[in-house]
């Protein structure tokens, strides 16, 4: 499987290092940045259920690269307990781009018919639950439709009667 791995730090919009400038180095559970300090693990707290590691140095002050680095006393970086699959998964795309066009090939066109059967509109429901019901049953319909253009409608009956 290849997915991107999501770019979340809004550093790098602000002309600032984004945390891929950052190398972790998974033996002493550091990370070194971009001027060659150590961010050394501080604590480990659970975020919306996902269990994060905190990273800083408290010599950013000194260095002159601070001020492409962090707006405030020293730069944090943050690693989910298992950001290592992300990194490996991201290792892999990066050694196979063209996977990425396979992928929208693939992957993302059943996302853009089924966004233009809702008429590219908002969804009609609120909340997670009833918007993960939503998709659910367009998802269903999109797959029932495929699997009657690829089987035909007399073939998918008799599936469904035995």
């Amino acid at each position: 499987m290849f997915v991107p791995k999501t770019v979340t730090s809004s550093a790098t919009a602000h002309g600032r290092f984004g945390k891929d400038d950052f190398i972790y180095n998974a033996q002493m559970n550091e990370y070194r940045c971009p001027a060659g300090e150590r961010l050394i693990w501080r604590f480990s707290t659970v975020e919306r259920g996902l269990k994060i590691s905190k990273y800083w140095s408290s010599n950013c002050q000194q260095y002159p690269l601070k001020g492409d680095c962090t707006p405030g006393p020293q730069r944090r970086v943050t690693r989910w307990e298992h950001e290592a699959v992300l990194d490996e998964m991201q290792a892999r795309l990066d050694h196979a781009p063209e996977m990425m066009r396979i992928r929208r090939q693939t992957v993302e066109h059943p996302f853009g018919t089924i966004k233009a059967w809702m008429g590219a509109t908002h969804f009609l429901t609120r909340t997670i639950e009833r918007v993960s019901t939503e998709m659910s049953l367009h998802v269903l319909v999109y797959n029932m439709k495929r699997v009657i253009k690829l089987l035909g409608s007399e073939a998918v009956m008799k599936a469904m009667r035995a």
